[in-house]
């Protein structure tokens, strides 16, 4: 929100009051205090008539500083807060006439006491500042009041805002504050931390966190559930602000050796992603929304997969499962599916798992709107009327109120009996079309619940999935999300459109999204309005599999590959097979995201962050530490890449191409720039035909280009995601030094592109075409080459 006309000029509406000086300082539990009248007072006499902003800063976790920001203290707003992990740290605070400053851990807090300043130091760099008019409480739409009788005497009507404005640097890049489809970079733009049901191609947003983190290594996370406004250096272009309403403004400062710890620290306190089951990294296959379908629809689907060998581990039942007009029911149309039971188990026979569609709107038309108009488990009107009703996307629909206990457990009651019928987990679709002109059981205030509803909504499904299935087995397909929903996976980046613009749209907000603390990702494969073209279709096959999960979903139209042409089953075929096969890597890298915080797809901002020619790339990304993934954006079969320095080898090919350059190609669909990083130990499994399977048994570990004096290390992890062996390779010379925790049953290792072995002690080898075969016999292996 602008409260100002320019740098200089301010609103004749905001009636500020800006922070001038830090006239009193005490030291607090784990912090300080800091009373700033919004003059200057050089005399007692000067305090009268002050209004004054407190700023708290305290050390709620390792290298994180809470900064409160409040004006009237007794003001209560009924606004929630996000669930935080706290770990409050020891600092030490020294202060005198000019200066305060505290510290903890790597960080400093610096306050010019005269001249209102206060900044974030690490390594001896100041790395952000709040300073002149850039603290304020702003009392927007102020009425004249009077000391005389009068109905405005001494009133005070105004709508009440804090305003905080940290500085960035000549050059300094802001990412993140959601699932943001508008430009990668951030800078420049006004962003509105509020849900909506908006598409994929505007500023609108399913996904709205109010975290964001910049090139210089430190994130911001805006304690408000509510509407964040932000202005990315827009109104002032040297400054991030952010504005809430009401009396108090929230924030963390979060410092990190590099934007991969800030990452961790942020997940740390908002909450861990669970690790996904195995099988959900598997190929989706849904029914699309609006078509017609019924079991001998979906088993010609699911057996032309079969016929066509392309490996299937999931199957989602769209909307209609349920009779229309009755969302959400939670109930099978039985003119449709009479024995849903029965046919749920004939799938499990066939090896899948079942997805259904669900929302958190219930029609009125359906029993559960009688039954929640009964026992108070709907949101009621603010206005006293009883439910609030929309007619927005099914008749008459109410909104089940997740702040009533009983409501929760009413719910999760109806999911159960599906989990029981044999259904394993669910899409948990809307969520942001959440009215604020209601009234919540608990009594929270509904502006900071619109966002929130999505935590809430995502959770209690998450929970009880958890609950039936085991924790191991818990994954959901949810569409909104909010700061913390990143612990009830996977998310998916909503109704995009059969483009290439919209594929790269939706690349750009998964990336935004990846850093706003999201470890897991998919999209609808093809885009979900209109129907794609055979080209388009396998181009984003390419790029859905190589996603941490991957969906066939649209809208009027099915989305098998046979409905496009056979080369297209051909390209969805080899790109399955290609991700099963790389399952034992993929969900490595999954366990250590689940353990850090670290998204597996990753901004090459994240893995490169010190190449200042990654500061903008969005139309390319890390898929792990070490496989680079730029997705074709062009019918043309034209790739337009950078690699970082270092040696990069084609995974497909084998090609070695030299880093820290562009380069321009053309691709058919069954290949595309995926490339492995230099320095790199890729563990692939001996299965190609589903997700889930024993990743132990037959894997196979690649050596990448392993350069002098380095090493690289890979973790094998079971289908559990459990640490089974570690395995490390160092190379000095000609001499490659493997050790191995423990030997499993047919494991191999592969040095690539090494044409000659010296001498090998510790196991047996075999020379493939350039590339050398290790069967390992021993737990310490020395090559030399």
């Amino acid at each position: 929100m602008k409260f100002t006309e320019g740098y200089w000029m301010r609103s004749e509406k905001a009636n500020p009051i800006y922070a001038s000086q830090a006239y009193k300082i005490e030291e607090i539990k784990n912090g300080m205090r800091i009373v700033a009248p919004g003059k200057k007072i050089s005399s007692r006499a000067e305090a009268i008539n002050a209004g004054t902003i407190k700023v708290e800063f305290r050390a709620v976790a390792k290298n994180v500083i809470e900064v409160r920001n409040y004006h009237h203290r007794g003001y209560d707003d009924g606004k929630i807060e996000f669930d935080k992990n706290h770990s409050f740290r020891p600092v030490e605070v020294e202060f005198d006439e000019d200066e305060a400053l505290m510290k903890v851990d790597d960080l400093k807090v610096r306050v010019d006491r005269r001249n209102w300043q206060y900044q974030f130091e690490a390594e001896g760099e100041v790395l952000t500042s709040c300073g002149f008019r850039n603290l304020g409480y702003m009392r927007y739409d102020k009425e004249a009041s009077s000391m005389l009788p009068g109905d405005n005497y001494l009133k005070a009507d105004y709508d009440p805002y804090m305003l905080t404005e940290l500085s960035l640097a000549p050059g300094e890049c802001v990412y993140g504050l959601g699932e943001r489809f508008t430009s990668f970079v951030k800078n420049g733009q006004v962003v509105e931390s509020w849900n909506e049901d908006g598409g994929t191609s505007s500023q609108v947003a399913y996904k709205s966190i109010p975290f964001y983190l910049t090139s210089r290594g430190y994130g911001i996370f805006v304690d408000h559930p509510d509407n964040v406004s932000f202005e990315v250096a827009s109104e002032k272009v040297e400054y991030v602000g952010f504005s809430v309403p009401g009396e108090e403004l929230r924030y963390n400062f979060i410092y990190g050796k590099d934007n991969k710890e800030v990452l961790s620290r942020y997940t740390e306190l908002t909450g861990k992603p669970a690790l996904p089951p195995a099988w959900s990294f598997g190929l989706w296959l849904s029914t699309s929304f609006t078509t017609d379908y019924d079991e001998e629809t979906t088993n010609s689907f699911i057996e032309g997969m079969t016929e066509r060998n392309i490996p299937l581990d999931v199957f989602h039942f769209d909307c209609f499962w349920m009779e229309e007009l009755n969302w959400t029911n939670l109930k099978w149309d039985q003119r449709i599916f009479p024995e849903p039971e029965a046919m749920l188990k004939r799938y499990h026979d066939k090896g899948l798992k079942v997805s259904v569609w669900i929302n958190p709107y219930i029609a009125q038309e359906s029993e559960m709107f009688k039954e929640g108009l009964k026992n108070d488990y709907l949101l009621k009107r603010k206005d006293g009327r009883g439910v609030k009703q929309l007619d927005h996307w099914q008749p008459g629909m109410a909104l089940i109120d997740f702040t009533n206990p009983a409501a929760v457990k009413w719910f999760q009651r109806k999911l159960k009996k599906l989990l029981k019928m044999g259904v394993d987990t669910f899409k948990t679709d809307f969520g942001e079309r959440i009215p604020v002109d209601v009234e919540y059981f608990d009594g929270s205030d509904p502006h900071s619940m619109h966002n929130y509803y999505s935590y809430l909504y995502n959770k209690a499904v998450f929970e009880v999935v958890e609950k039936e299935r085991g924790k191991n087995e818990a994954v959901l397909f949810a569409r909104s999300a909010t700061a913390g929903g990143q612990q009830f996976p996977v998310h998916w980046g909503g109704d995009s459109t059969a483009s290439y613009a919209s594929m790269a749209e939706i690349l750009r907000g998964g990336l935004s999204f990846a850093l706003s603390g999201f470890s897991f990702w998919s999209h609808d494969i093809g885009g979900f309005e209109k129907t794609t073209t055979p080209d388009l279709y396998k181009r984003w096959v390419q790029f859905g599999l190589l996603s941490t999960h991957s969906r066939l979903h649209g809208s009027e139209s099915y989305r098998v590959p046979w409905h496009f042409d056979e080369e297209a089953v051909k390209v969805l075929e080899k790109f399955t097979k290609l991700k099963m096969k790389l399952m034992p890597y993929l969900y490595s890298m999954s366990a250590a995201a689940h353990q850090s915080g670290v998204p597996v797809m990753r901004p090459m901002i994240l893995e490169f962050g010190d190449d200042p020619a990654v500061k903008y790339l969005d139309m390319q990304y890390m898929l792990g530490d070490s496989l680079l993934v730029a997705p074709i954006f062009n019918k043309e079969g034209r790739a337009e890449y950078y690699l970082p320095e270092g040696k990069w080898t084609h995974y497909l090919s084998g090609e070695v191409k030299e880093g820290g350059s562009w380069y321009q190609e053309k691709f058919d669909y069954f290949s595309l720039p995926l490339f492995v990083r230099e320095n790199s130990l890729i563990a692939t499994g001996a299965r190609d035909d589903q997700a889930e399977y024993d990743y132990l048994n037959g894997s196979t570990l690649h050596l990448y280009q392993l350069q002098d004096g380095k090493r690289a290390e890979a973790e094998l992890v079971n289908s559990r995601g459990e640490i089974v062996n570690t395995v490390k390779a160092q190379k000095n010379k000609d001499k490659i030094e493997l050790k191995i925790e423990r030997i499993e049953k047919d494991m191999k290792i592969v040095l690539n592109s090494i044409s000659e072995i010296k001498e090998l002690a510790g196991g047996e080898y075999n020379l493939i075409e350039n590339n050398v075969e290790i069967i390992p016999k021993s737990e310490k292996i020395v090559v030399k080459v």
